[in-house]
């Protein structure tokens, strides 16, 4: 992975030392940032450097919500994870709507921050490496640089936004399994995840309801179906 450097934003002291001492000691690059307006400063300095953000939801000054919710205007492909102590499903979804490619919830371990890190860089890398250009009806889909153009229109796709089109487009016109779906992007089939997925497939119809002869079907106790005509 060719890109280490990240943004930790985390207002507790102690434990933003300890994760940035860890993720350093792992080859990361860290800058620390204490409240959602220095991360944001961060961003603009570091961005064309960056491989990903890791945001403290509840922070002085702008929470984490809201530090994705600005970067997600300019930049729909870093990738966002979240770390806060705010469990609730309601929330976890919050963060998914705005942008977010993963969320842990507070307690965690220094081993599943690792590795979901490690996961959510490699596929942006992975996406961003490739050289396939596609078209979708009227729409051209470059998974290389996540983007989707309508008529001249383009739209940028976040990660996971991303790396479902990619997996449905591989799979157009064929019956894909929720289960090996959600292990695919998410990493695991349990309840929010697929609460997640459910989400990311409504934003993906809508993106794609510009044309008619694309529809992505559900099927019934199996999965999803993406139908070009």
């Amino acid at each position: 992975m060719a890109i280490k450097q990240i943004i930790l934003a985390e207002d507790d002291e102690n434990l933003g030392l300890l994760l940035m001492t860890y993720l350093s000691s792992k080859g990361f690059v860290v800058l620390l940032a204490k409240t959602g307006n220095q991360a944001l400063a961060l961003y603009r300095e570091n961005k064309s450097n960056l491989g990903a953000l890791l945001l403290d939801v509840m922070m002085p000054e702008k929470d984490g919500y809201s530090v994705a919710q600005e970067v997600r205007l300019t930049d729909q492909s870093i990738p966002i994870i979240f770390i806060t102590a705010k469990g609730l499903n309601e929330d976890k979804l919050r963060g998914f709507d705005i942008g977010a490619d993963d969320y842990l919830t507070k307690p965690f371990s220094m081993d599943e921050l690792l590795a979901r890190l490690n996961a959510v860089m490699r596929r942006s890398s992975t996406e961003a490496n490739s050289s396939n250009k596609i078209t979708l009806g009227k729409f051209e889909y470059e998974p290389n640089e996540s983007k989707l153009i309508y008529e001249g229109s383009i739209r940028k796709l976040t990660t996971k936004e991303n790396a479902l089109l990619r997996l449905l487009v591989e799979n157009r016109n064929q019956v894909m399994d929720r289960q090996e779906t959600l292990r695919a992007i998410w990493g695991d089939d349990n309840y929010f995840n697929g609460r997640s997925m459910d989400v990311y497939i409504a934003k993906l119809r809508k993106l794609l309801s510009q044309d008619k002869t694309i529809e992505i079907l559900n099927i019934h106790g199996v999965g999803f179906k993406l139908i070009i005509q």
